[in-house]
């Protein structure tokens, strides 16, 4: 099981730096000091391998929100989605290969052929698009939210804001740092009941 783990984190980090297609099964064996055919024999292919990578994303991703949001108690929906804004900005900096992952283009031309890729893929938006909904959906329903918008816009709006932080933090297109007090600012304006 220790070679087995040690491929994936290898190959994790080889695809998140040189893209699926700049990683070569020979850098992992390089690497790992797994030979071509340990590598084979827990995985049938380079595919196979990202789509575990995606699995492993998909299982601590959610695990540790889960964790989180059973550890804090928030006073109003709005208290809630500040912190899980936050949370998932921390996460991305934490699992900073696996979220390199989710944005790659390969990973989402392969979820077009391949349904366990997809599946992975859209269990990992879905958890957390429905999170951001019920949270302002929650916060609708307490008075801390605005009312005269759909709580499933405002998700996507609000997610696809901070996952966007998280690509300009990925890649070093942006000082993402700098902006984070000006994301929960602007997420609290858009959604402040005022």
């Amino acid at each position: 099981m220790f070679k087995k783990t040690a491929i994936l984190q290898a190959a994790t980090r080889l695809f998140s730096e040189n893209g699926f297609h700049g990683a070569s099964i020979g850098e992992i064996t390089r690497l790992t000091g797994a030979a071509r055919g340990t590598i084979f024999h827990h995985f049938k292919s380079k595919e196979e391998i990202l789509i575990t990578i995606l699995e492993e994303v998909k299982t601590g991703l959610i695990g540790a929100f889960d964790q989180y949001l059973g550890e804090n108690e928030f006073d109003t929906g709005l208290d809630m989605m500040e912190g899980i804004i936050s949370f998932y900005l921390y996460l991305a900096g934490q699992m900073e290969d696996g979220f390199i992952l989710l944005h790659q283009h390969h990973t989402h031309k392969l979820a077009e052929v391949n349904p366990e890729c997809r599946e992975y893929l859209e269990a990992i938006y879905n958890y957390l698009v429905d999170l951001f909904e019920k949270t302002i959906a929650r916060g609708q329903e307490d008075g801390s939210i605005r009312r005269d918008s759909s709580p499933r816009k405002l998700a996507l709006i609000l997610f696809s804001t901070a996952d966007g932080l998280v690509y300009f933090r990925s890649y070093n297109l942006y000082d993402a740092g700098a902006l984070y007090t000006e994301l929960l600012k602007s997420c609290r304006k858009i959604l402040e009941n005022r």
